[in-house]
């Protein structure tokens, strides 16, 4: 039996114990994967063909051992992600802490376009911003679980505070500023699930805002980004040559698209094609109807992970669903208006689609604790169901004796109902 046939199926290969929830998370999941590769073959063909000793299928095949690699980690958590998540929340958080130090030690991180985001060498690379928005997930679901009245006061959950921040620091000094937007926007997503009250949130969301806009304006290249975002075309030759591209890209590509791996605008003229802007080859190659097709399988995402939030078993399962889902949907939408042009370019990938290891055995990962969360809430919901059953069980010896009864009272009436008519049939006859 396959993988993909396994995933399917699902704990013990019993198709019919899975909630609808399950289902559609399972499907959106394995329809982006499929989408995905035929994407970054499509968008990355044509550069790696030159750049690779004529090997146009490098990105595909990293793409696909990826991918490989997490559904492995989605079917284990899928079946015992909540608890394993639970025991597993401090070593995620030191692995975590431990890489985005490392990544900025000189010899340890990769540096690639003026970045230092990566460990490892050679295809064998990861990169702990990802590992951190995990982390960041299960320890805040932990924390405000564990002791839900720290949710009244920003006093309560300024252990998050200080740990969310913390990450975020530490990855804008790679610099990547995108991925410390989807942290932080993650964490709002945890405290409005967590109970915090609005007036704390829009508090902290004002001097969240001016950080980040003193933190765009004091580096070079982020003023450069912000501007560009303005108005691209003031610079399409330079800081707005990217923006410039993708609009031309999904311009191209009409309502249908020009056609699958018909894109001209990935062959040198759009950076990172496979990557950060694989949503612009989509629009060209698909049009507006390919680009309809993924934001339809995000909405079934977000429709089960926000409905295995609600039926969870307890407040811990809760919170994960709610933070594992706003982590894939904060992502593809800051990716979604970055290409766009509706936000700057922060170089946040597409969710399991765009090009990416780490990313993509991440967000596997938390995808199979979601359907976990999913499982254990539609097999809580159908235990009041047996409950009533099994009542009906044990009042069924009282039930046979009432039937028995009646027969025997009916029985009764019968014969004392059959000897006048007999009675009288003697006279006639005599």
């Amino acid at each position: 039996m396959t993988l993909l046939a396994r995933l399917w199926q699902g704990r013990a290969g019993a198709r019919q114990e899975m909630t609808h929830e399950e289902q559609m998370l399972r499907t959106a999941t394995l329809i982006l994967l499929a989408f995905g590769a035929v994407m970054v073959y499509s968008a990355s063909s044509g550069t790696s063909l030159l750049s690779h000793d004529g090997d146009s299928s490098q990105y595909l095949k990293r793409y696909l051992l990826s991918a490989g690699l997490g559904l492995l980690a989605l079917r284990f958590f899928a079946r015992n992600g909540v608890e394993v998540a639970r025991r597993a929340t401090p070593f995620v958080m030191i692995a975590a802490f431990a890489g985005l130090l490392l990544v900025l030690v000189p010899g340890f991180g990769i540096e690639a376009n003026g970045s230092r985001r990566w460990l490892g060498s050679g295809p064998l690379q990861m990169q702990p911003s990802e590992v951190a928005k995990l982390a960041l997930v299960l320890y805040a679901a932990m924390l405000l679980a564990a002791q839900p009245q720290r949710a009244r006061s920003l006093r309560g959950v300024r252990p998050l505070l200080v740990v969310a921040g913390g990450m975020a620091l530490l990855i804008v000094a790679q610099p990547d500023l995108g991925t410390a937007m989807v942290i932080m926007f993650a964490l709002f997503a945890l405290l409005i699930a967590g109970g915090v009250s609005m007036r704390h949130l829009a508090m902290l969301a004002g001097a969240l805002i001016a950080l980040a806009l003193i933190a765009a304006i004091l580096e070079p290249y982020r003023r450069a980004r912000l501007t560009a975002f303005i108005d691209p075309w003031s610079d399409p030759e330079g800081s707005g040559f990217q923006s410039v591209q993708a609009m031309i890209a999904i311009g191209s590509g009409g309502f249908f698209g020009v056609g699958l791996g018909e894109s001209v605008q990935k062959l040198f003229y759009l950076p990172e094609a496979h990557t950060d802007m694989i949503l612009a080859v989509i629009g060209e190659e698909l049009g507006f109807a390919g680009i309809s097709v993924v934001l339809f399988l995000y909405g079934m995402i977000a429709y089960a992970g926000l409905r295995a939030a609600r039926t969870a078993r307890d407040q811990y399962a809760k919170l994960l669903a709610a933070g594992v889902t706003s982590v894939i949907l904060i992502q593809a939408v800051v990716n979604f208006f970055a290409v766009l042009g509706v936000l700057p370019l922060t170089g946040v990938p597409l969710p399991f689609i765009s090009y990416g290891n780490s990313n993509l055995i991440v967000l596997l990962s938390g995808m199979g604790i979601l359907i976990n969360v999913a499982h254990e809430g539609g097999r809580r919901a159908r235990k009041p169901t047996l409950r009533v059953v099994e009542g009906k069980a044990r009042s069924a010896p009282s039930a046979i004796r009432q039937a028995n009864a009646k027969s025997r009272d009916s029985g009764r009436r019968d014969r004392g109902a059959r000897r006048p008519g007999a009675g009288g049939r003697r006279r006639a006859a005599g």
